[in-house]
């Protein structure tokens, strides 16, 4: 029968991909590492450029003593640099975080001016933002309200983020990198009309009714029956 093997190599063109064992004894996932490496002639060659290494470990759980010792390991090893080391665990503060950064935070207030609220996922805001106010989230920005400030949604980079408002007048909206000022009409008439920001393919930030959304955004499905 043949033996499991503990490690595998494969060529990409962008390095090497390593294929580590995520259900052998750790002591001999390095050991059998370290022959493999050996064993590798062509990672040898003095003339050789830089190789980048990938480490794939699935479901192994590594502490950063034992990722630093892989590290090290292929670092001796003439002509490889690691690139990054990919696991399907995640840490305890990870998931936190991650939690954190998916969750809708229900705010009901009024945003006056001067005043910021910030918040790590997605923001419900039952009340107005009034000039000069702000509103902040790392993930998407729903107004039950007047958007009458500044109205920031994917502030951490996400592009796919929107902005929702019942009545949409703001000073200024941002969505990650890209800005967009109100045109002026919007300083001088209530619209009363539910509107979305968005950035298309275009990279441009659009203003549009809120019925557009399900076809630009058809996964955005967590605040339940809609608006």
């Amino acid at each position: 029968m043949k033996k499991m093997q503990n490690v595998m190599i494969k060529g990409t063109k962008d390095g090497l991909t390593l294929h580590l064992n995520d259900q052998c004894a750790y002591d001999d996932l390095l050991k059998e590492l370290e022959n493999k490496l050996s064993g590798h002639k062509s990672i040898h060659d003095e003339e050789s450029p830089l190789i980048s290494v990938k480490i794939q470990i699935g479901n192994r759980y590594l502490t950063e003593e034992q990722e630093e010792e892989i590290k090290a390991f292929i670092r001796h090893q003439r002509n490889l640099v690691v690139d990054e080391i990919i696991s399907n665990v995640v840490t305890k503060e990870e998931a936190l975080k991650e939690r954190k950064e998916n969750e809708i935070v229900s705010v009901t207030a009024i945003v006056r001016s001067g005043q910021v609220l910030e918040v790590p996922g997605d923001l419900l805001l039952v009340g107005d933002v009034n000039p000069g106010g702000t509103v902040i989230a790392n993930g998407n920005i729903f107004v039950l309200g007047n958007l009458k400030g500044v109205a920031h949604a994917g502030f951490s980079g996400k592009r796919d983020a929107i902005i929702v408002a019942s009545n949409m007048m703001p000073t200024q909206l941002r969505i990650a990198d890209c800005l967009n000022r109100a045109p002026d009409q919007y300083a001088k008439e209530d619209r009363h009309e539910m509107e979305c920001a968005y950035i298309d393919s275009s990279n441009q930030m659009i203003i549009d009714r809120l019925q557009v959304l399900k076809s630009i955004r058809p996964n955005i499905t967590r605040l339940q029956g809609g608006f």
